[in-house]
Parts: structure tokens; sequence; C-alpha cells
């Protein structure tokens, strides 16, 4: 969709008057192209002494084939094993590394912290000092977040060592352009890792995608389809024709199919009956707006069938029928509205809140199946609705990130593909934002 704000601030001549006034200028954010390295230019890295991660970020870095930067010159992407860090005097070691760094950082870099999960750190000081890296990490990508660049913070569990590969990967990468200033975990793998093509990690696989037949459920769709998976894309059938033409360009099958119908859940199961699904996309929501006040039971209900009360139900089925496979994913959509609120949508916002909490309460249970689930909390994303907007919520929506732009559709189908890949296996009960670091409910 068009940032004519964007346009303007960045035009010859108004550019200068309005970097003179102090209007945030939005960098136009470099995405995954097909053929493109992961990162495209140099990477530094450090560590704190006795950080245990060193070992396999070398590994890691060494097999995507990064070129490593020099004593000076600019750099694409800065890491850091701050895993070494046991007490609050050891801090200083991020101002060590990242004084001399960030200047060298390039437009749409990338910073990525790596720690110790805190409460498995090992002592009170320790877990205090492991800590502290969220404030350091989402206050760097506020600073940096100017030339488009972003900042994660990655806790690994000890043992977990071996599981950071494809979460780096990711988050070093176009494919998490909007992804800024998030907190993942990586714990260790619900199933052992299989033998990876980076190119095609969905290779085999079968992936359902729910509310597929345009925006973002469409760019989740050709998302996967690109990593090699069939898609099955499942919509209302009043949009058959548009779900349709999403999925047969990509080899798929079509299932115009109401969620909500009392059947819907066993037709699902029963239409992987013969090898199962390997991932679980539920996508499929719609908003109903009115303040509580006027929030009449029926428009209450509807929302809260189809945005939550479905998907649990699904889910039932699926793992009733053992038609999950092995090291399968379940990934959800559930939104910056759940984890902040929005007035007029007590309804939506809790059915958000609701799947984050379906996550969070189903991560123990798929992991003994050897699965995993995690939801992405999508901010303001360019689609048809966020067009039709009023411009005051429209402009303040796309201005009030770090990165000062609304994401796109593919934003969040990229890191619902991270979620989906079987080397993701590690990753499970994580909740993580698509918001270019909202700097609401941040």
């Amino acid at each position: 969709m068009s940032d004519r704000y964007s346009q303007i601030v960045n035009a010859p001549v108004l550019s200068t008057v309005a970097r003179q006034v102090g209007l945030p200028q939005p960098v136009d954010l470099d995405r995954h192209q097909p053929g493109q390295p992961v990162v495209a230019g140099p990477v530094l890295s450090g560590a704190a002494p006795d950080g245990r991660l060193e070992r396999s970020l070398k590994k890691i870095l060494d097999d995507i084939g990064t070129e490593r930067a020099g004593a000076e010159g600019k750099a694409k992407a800065l890491v850091f094993d701050a895993s070494g860090i046991a007490d609050s005097t050891d801090l200083v070691e991020l101002q060590r590394f990242f004084y001399p760094a960030v200047p060298r950082l390039r437009r749409s870099g990338r910073v990525v912290v790596l720690g110790t999960t805190p409460a498995l750190a090992g002592s009170v000081r320790a877990h205090t000092a492991q800590r502290a890296l969220e404030g350091f990490v989402r206050s760097l990508a506020k600073e940096i977040g100017g030339k488009g660049a972003t900042a994660q913070l990655v806790y690994v569990e000890p043992g977990a060592e071996d599981q950071i590969a494809s979460t780096l990967r990711f988050l070093l990468s176009p494919k998490s352009a909007y992804v800024d200033g998030q907190v993942i975990r990586v714990a260790e793998g619900v199933a052992p890792t299989p033998e990876i093509d980076w190119d095609l990690p969905l290779s085999g696989k079968t992936a359902l995608v729910t509310g597929a037949s345009r925006g973002i459920g469409a760019a989740i769709a050709a998302t996967l389809g690109r990593d090699g998976a069939k898609v099955v894309g499942l919509d209302v059938p009043q949009a058959e024709g548009d779900l349709r033409a999403v999925v047969e360009a990509l080899g798929g099958d079509a299932l115009p199919l109401d969620i909500t119908a009392d059947d819907a859940p066993d037709a699902i199961a029963s239409h992987f009956a013969a090898g199962g699904v390997d991932v679980v996309v539920h996508n499929a929501g719609v908003t109903r707006d009115r303040t509580i006040a006027k929030m009449p039971e029926d428009r209450w209900a509807q929302l809260m069938d189809i945005n939550l009360s479905s998907e649990e139900r699904i889910n039932e089925a699926l793992l009733d029928s053992k038609r999950l496979n092995p090291n399968g994913r379940i990934v959800c959509v559930s939104s910056m509205s759940g984890i902040a609120g929005n007035s007029g949508q007590t309804n939506y916002a809790a059915s958000k809140a609701g799947v984050i909490g379906m996550v969070e309460s189903m991560a123990p249970t798929l992991a003994k199946k050897k699965a995993t689930i995690n939801a992405v909390a999508p901010g303001f994303i360019e689609t048809r609705m966020t067009a039709a907007m009023p411009i005051g919520p429209r402009e303040a929506g796309r201005r009030l990130s770090s990165l000062s732009q609304g994401g796109l559709p593919v934003d969040v189908a990229e890191t619902i593909a991270w979620f989906a890949s079987p080397a993701t296996t590690g990753v499970n009960g994580n909740v993580v934002r698509v918001c270019g670091q909202s700097l609401l409910g941040a």
C-alpha cells in the first residue's frame, strides 16, 4: 500500500527540511529476494568472557558463509554472546562491544544479543544480569530504528546451544525486516533436528492455512509454498474463487469451509487422514469493533467463535485423531491488540489475548507430543483494511514504532515460516511481535 508520507519526507529538498525539523524519515527496509545470501555484508561478532555460545555461533556463521567484519569498516550485522555475563558488573561488556560497533552498522542492519534464560542462569546475580539484557536490547532497537536496523535478544537454555541455527538465520536475514525489539526463548528441541535444505526447509511437508484467500493469509500460503510445503488453503465458501486462485498457483488444495460449523473440526481432520499435516496456521479472524457499552452479545459471540473457540476445537480434533505429524507445528496469529488493548476492540483484544493463553497452555502438552506451538502478534500491517482507515489513525499506526512505518503481509508470513521450519524445534510457547517495535504495548 502507498505510504505517501514516506515518499514526501524522503523526496529531494523536502528530505532536508524534514531532517531539520525532526520528522521521522522511514527507511526502505531490506526484504528477502530469491537467491540472495542470508546476510548481505560483513558480520561483526563478539562475546563476554566465559560465554558458552561462541563456538555454536562461529559454526553457524561459517555454515551461512558470512563475511567477517574487520577492525574497521561497516558491518551488516552485529552479534554478541552475552551468556557469560553473570553479575551486574559484567554488563559493562555490552558497552565495550557496542560503543565502537553501533556506528559501523549499515542501513537495515541487524543486531542479535545471545543470553541465558534468566531463571536458568544459576544464581540470583546471574538471573539479575541476564534479565537486564532485555532493557538494553529494546533501548538499542529504538536507537538504531531510524536507519531501518533492528535488534533482538535470544535467550538460550543451557543444553540448547545446538538449537539456535534456524533462529539466527531468520533474525540476521531480511526475512525479519519488521521484527524488532523482540525476546525469543530457545530451549532443547522437542524432536531431533533433521537435515535441512535451507532453501526449501518445508520440502515434503503439508501445511494448512486458514483465512488464506487474501491479505496476510495469502502471503502466508505463498511463503510456505515458496519454502517447499504443499499448502492446503482454507476459507469460507463465499471466498472460494479467491481461495482457489491463491492455492492453485502454488500447486496446493483449496478447502472451502466455515471453521465455526459444527462439523468443521472433523472435516479438517478427515482431509488429512492419509498423510497427516505438518504445519497448522490459524490465521482466520475478523473484527467486530464497538465499545463494550454498545456491544450486543451476538456481535461478541460471533467474533469469539471465529477468532478463538474454533481454533481450540480444530486443535483438539487434529490432536485427538493424531493427524498432527511428529515435529509438527501449530502457529497462531494473535495481535498487538491482544497485548496492549485497543479502544473499541474489547472483543477482538480478548480473543487475541486468548490466543496467547492457548499458546502458553498448550506448549508443554505439544512438547510431549514432539510438536510446538507459537504465535505472531502483528502490529500495523499494510492491508486493504488498514488502507481504508481514517488518515489520522492510519498515520499514527504507521509512525508509532521504532521503524516509523507499517509492515507488509510478507513480514508476518516470513515469521510464521521460521516458526514452521523443522529446524525450529527448540522454539516453543513464544509470542513474537511483528510490529516494527510498536511504541504501544512494547
